[in-house]
């Protein structure tokens, strides 16, 4: 079924074969097809929906837009998270990108740097990094005509579904990133570094993600 997915034989949205077809395609019980399904669920590969049938999860879903954000308000008040992308240009991999992304040092990547909103306050700088043979023709004029997320448009375009990401945390000063948020240079930043990976467990971003914390945090819950 991984295979399925990773081939784009079952594409984000579409609905996948019944466990009856599955049972009989993989030559297993259908109990089996059952638990199978229920572990890809699990991992938000597949979404099942009750009296509809099974689905290939998608960034398209509105719940799953900020799929990996983990920055909560401390009052607990939601706001509407708006993406602005300030530039996006092919430059050569330093070592860092290359060795996060399994490339050659030097290869071509696009960096792509945007702001997140949160109500009408610029929160979070990030500087996302992708593998330029797999995003190529992504520019900083198709990304201001669509306001869908990142993952999102990258699922639509390139056919790219980020399926699981690994985070690296650390307290920093950044000039550069505190000017883009609107605060002094020498202001205490939370950086979040995060490789995304696709099917296969191949790697296709990586981002420096600098986040205000004075009136947020960083949640995540830990089974």
């Amino acid at each position: 079924m991984l295979r399925a997915l990773g081939d784009r034989e079952w594409t984000p949205g579409m609905m996948i074969p019944s466990e009856n077809d599955l049972a009989a395609r993989f030559g297993v019980s259908q109990g089996t097809v059952r638990k199978a399904i229920d572990e890809l669920a699990a991992e938000n590969l597949l979404v099942r929906c009750q009296g509809k049938g099974t689905f290939v999860a998608s960034h398209c879903d509105p719940s799953a837009y900020y799929r990996f954000l983990r920055l909560q308000p401390n009052d607990g008040h939601r706001h509407r998270t708006r993406s602005t992308p300030l530039s996006c240009a092919e430059v050569p991999a330093d070592a860092a990108v290359a060795d996060s992304l399994r490339l050659a040092p030097g290869a071509p990547v696009i960096v792509l740097e945007r702001l997140l909103d949160f109500g009408d306050a610029p929160v979070v700088f990030d500087q996302i990094f992708l593998a330029a043979d797999i995003f190529a023709g992504l520019t900083l004029e198709r990304l201001q005509q669509d306001e869908r997320s990142l993952y999102s448009l990258f699922e639509i375009w390139f056919g790219v579904r980020m399926i699981h990401a690994e985070e690296r945390l650390r307290a920093v000063t950044d000039a550069h990133a505190a000017g883009r948020l609107g605060l002094p240079g020498t202001y205490p930043l939370l950086l979040v570094e995060r490789c995304t990976y696709t099917y296969g467990e191949r790697p296709v971003e990586w981002r420096r993600g600098f986040y205000d914390t004075t009136r947020y945090h960083y949640r995540n819950i830990l089974n």
